[in-house]
């Protein structure tokens, strides 16, 4: 969940931003997709590992299975746009800590596990990469679940096996504020990077397969991380610092660090993480952030969050129409992609959009615009078969190595 104050894209102190109120069209409408695109993009398994849809399912009011003018996320636009499988992220706030952090965990995981019993048809909870392929063979759309900020274990190992025992197959190690036992990239460092029990808790997610994932990490964490693990790592949804000089993006020498291990950055869609310009205007425009800011409450209320994410971003978008912020268009998110293969090839690099929980470029409004990725790539000359792995085969990759990292450890994925 990318959250940011409300709009402040670069003081790295996030606030919520899902639901956003884009308006719902078809790729189709406003990109020309070739037809070689359009055959690809929907015979591959496409996955997303990082949407903050759950946060809407909450609302007992919501039906993911309806077609919704706001938002990122729905079964009907999940269905046009060619996507295969999805990791809902289960998220709350860095701050709220104790046994009210494993609370609302589980309270999410139970929201997610219910959403799939009511839309069996169309839905499959997956815990294995053979259990996402079935489903996707079965013509269904493949659910998983990641824990996004480690702070929802309470300190306690257990819950690790807790989480994973009910289909839980990534965390996130620390969101934007440090843990107990791991340094945030969006915080001051207090532990060097991995305490000694933060190294503790990424072998106990290895036991049990479930995925290191070292978006929102300092530096010093993500090598620490990757020193500790047993399995690959992934970056479940950042994009390249080399880019957009965002402390939630990773460096050259990152990445080229994660893919040596066999692991994958999934290129996040949010616009502070992937335009400069878009960073830097905000740099020179301070004020921005506080007319927004006041706009939005003046809209909602002081503690309306459901209103003010829907109308933060209109507030937002409002003064790029104004000519008071740059455009970021979707082609941005391409070169990301770009980038990191170029640094480490078709083999490490996926997709963690952050749909429902930031600010996506013109032109990626929704789900249903994901062809838009293969038809450009398709033009970049990349071959099918690299499309494949970054549309959905790399992660695939990691989850089966994670799986046979738990097996060889004598754990259960």
């Amino acid at each position: 969940m990318t959250r940011i104050c409300p709009i402040c894209l670069l003081c790295g102190l996030v606030v919520l931003l899902p639901f956003l109120s884009h308006p719902s069209s078809s790729a189709s409408s406003s990109y020309e997709i070739s037809p070689e695109a359009k055959k690809l993009h929907f015979s591959s398994l496409v996955i997303d590992t990082h949407d903050d849809t759950t946060q809407r399912l909450l609302d007992p009011k919501f039906d993911i299975g309806a077609r919704h003018s706001d938002g990122n996320i729905d079964i009907p636009r999940m269905r046009e746009g060619g996507l295969g499988g999805i990791f809902f992220s289960i998220w709350i706030p860095g701050t709220v800590t104790g046994p009210i952090a494993v609370d609302r965990a589980l309270q999410q995981i139970e929201a997610v596990r219910t959403m799939v019993a009511t839309h069996p048809k169309d839905m499959a909870l997956c815990t294995t990469a053979a259990q996402v392929r079935a489903a996707h063979d079965a013509g269904k759309i493949a659910v998983l679940m990641g824990v996004e900020g480690g702070h929802m274990i309470n300190n306690d190992l257990a819950n690790i096996d807790k989480f994973a025992a009910l289909g839980v197959r990534y965390m996130t190690l620390t969101h934007f504020v440090n843990t107990d036992w791991a340094d945030s990239s969006t915080d001051k460092p207090a532990h060097n990077g991995l305490t000694d029990f933060g190294k503790k808790v990424v072998q106990a997610m290895n036991r049990v397969g479930m995925m290191v994932d070292i978006s929102h990490v300092a530096d010093k964490t993500f090598y620490d991380a990757l020193e500790v693990s047993q399995a690959p790592l992934i970056a479940s949804h950042s994009s390249c610092r080399a880019l957009c000089d965002a402390p939630r993006d990773m460096t050259d020498a990152m990445i080229k660090a994660l893919a040596a291990k066999g692991g994958v950055i999934q290129i996040n869609y949010h616009i502070g993480f992937i335009s400069q310009k878009f960073r830097d205007a905000e740099a020179a425009h301070p004020e921005v952030e506080k007319e927004v800011e006041a706009e939005t409450k003046k809209r909602c209320g002081e503690t309306n969050e459901a209103c003010s994410t829907v109308e933060g971003e209109k507030v937002l978008r409002e003064y790029v129409a104004a000519g008071k912020l740059p455009r970021v268009d979707w082609t941005e998110i391409i070169d990301h992609i770009d980038h990191a293969v170029k640094l480490v090839g078709a083999d490490h690099v996926g997709l963690g959009s952050d749909f429902d929980g930031a600010n996506m470029p013109y032109g990626m409004d929704d789900v249903t615009h994901l062809p838009q990725i293969t038809d450009a790539l398709l033009k970049k000359g990349y071959s099918e078969s690299d499309i494949k792995k970054i549309l959905g085969g790399n992660t695939l990759r990691v989850m089966e190595a994670a799986e046979a990292t738990a097996q060889k450890m004598g754990g259960k994925p």
